[in-house]
């Protein structure tokens, strides 16, 4: 299996594990998730009220600038879905990022942390750009900060959640080859938003995983060149774990399934070594976990879907994805961008 294969394994991956999960994004009451919606064999809309919504403690000021536009009536409210608005096989808001990174790639040929800022802000300022109604806390920092007067390369905040993770992605589809490049320029972007050590960690950690696993490795054999060096979650028993536990139990006992790094990180790494060789039944598995089971599957989604390369991946879980064609044509992109060695860095 070729590396583009595995490239494009894992950029379906995490677009289809964030969008299998969204309507049950946030459940803590694991019992309701089947209630609510199946077992997932496809891509469902979310109903309009969340029995587990914290929503309503979400805040964000109104002398900030206006980055919640018509979804700020919901705000303050019970009950209301984070993703009420979406539709089936539709992402949530960080995998729009993701998607706003590889547009920014492959139209300045390489990272460029300034172009995207650019289109970061305009994404968030402009109305209609999204139909989410969730923004997570490491954005409406930044622009609290930016508010003020802070520089935007200094407007991250001290975010802790796996969402840090969620769009570095096409920067490994396009540094992998110099894991030395690779890790400074995820630092750089993770950075921008959030300036909190154990996410850049584990940021980099798993874009070391996923550059061995695009170059031939397993999931289990990345874990090991890796090492505990890169990220100590890396000396985990998952094997022994995925042998003689239930998933419930290594996610809601060992880790939380809630979105903080130190338990969302490893989480997600459990679940790809039990499941690695079987996309399907993992990202199935995810969703049924709760907790943060969009950004913890997008995790999950790249790992599986790089280390089973493309074929793996069920062509109809492609194909459900809203913006399907616009994915399609920036994979093919990130590829090809991949595949030249003066790939810049600014």
């Amino acid at each position: 299996m070729n590396s583009v294969s595995r490239i494009q394994g894992a950029w379906w991956g995490s677009f289809i594990g964030d969008a299998l999960a969204m309507p049950a994004h946030w459940y803590y009451q694991r019992h309701l998730i089947p209630r609510d919606y199946g077992n997932f064999e496809t891509y469902v809309a979310p109903r309009s009220e969340h029995p587990d919504s914290i929503l309503w403690r979400s805040e964000y000021p109104a002398t900030g600038p206006d980055i919640l536009h018509e979804q700020a009536a919901y705000w303050g409210r019970r009950g209301v879905h984070y993703h009420q608005f979406l539709k089936s096989g539709e992402n949530t808001l960080n995998l729009n990022l993701a998607v706003l990174l590889a547009e920014s790639l492959v139209a300045c040929g390489g990272y460029d942390a300034q172009d995207y800022l650019d289109r970061y802000m305009a994404f968030f300022l402009s109305s209609g750009q999204h139909r989410d109604t969730y923004i997570e806390e490491c954005h409406r920092g930044f622009f609290q900060n930016l508010a003020v007067g802070i520089t935007p390369k200094k407007c991250g905040i001290s975010d802790k959640h796996i969402g840090g993770l969620a769009a570095i992605f096409p920067l490994v589809a396009v540094y992998h080859r110099d894991v030395r490049v690779l890790v400074e320029v995820v630092e750089r972007h993770v950075a921008l938003t959030h300036k909190n050590a154990d996410v850049v960690r584990a940021a980099t950690s798993f874009a070391r995983l996923l550059a061995a696993i695009f170059e031939g490795a397993s999931v289990g054999e990345a874990l090991r060149i890796c090492g505990p060096a890169a990220h100590p979650a890396f000396s985990f028993a998952f094997s022994r774990w995925a042998q003689l536990e239930k998933d419930e139990d290594v996610v809601g006992r060992r880790f939380s399934p809630a979105c903080y790094i130190e338990d969302a990180f490893p989480a997600a790494l459990y679940l790809a070594v039990k499941y690695e060789g079987k996309l399907r039944e993992g990202l199935q598995a995810n969703v049924m976990l709760g907790g943060d089971s969009c950004h913890r599957g997008v995790v999950l989604g790249a790992l599986l879907g790089a280390s089973g390369g493309l074929p793996n991946v069920p062509p109809a879980w492609i194909t459900g994805l809203l913006n399907h064609d616009k994915l399609s044509s920036l994979a093919e992109s990130l590829c090809s961008l991949s595949s030249h060695t003066e790939c810049v860095s600014r």
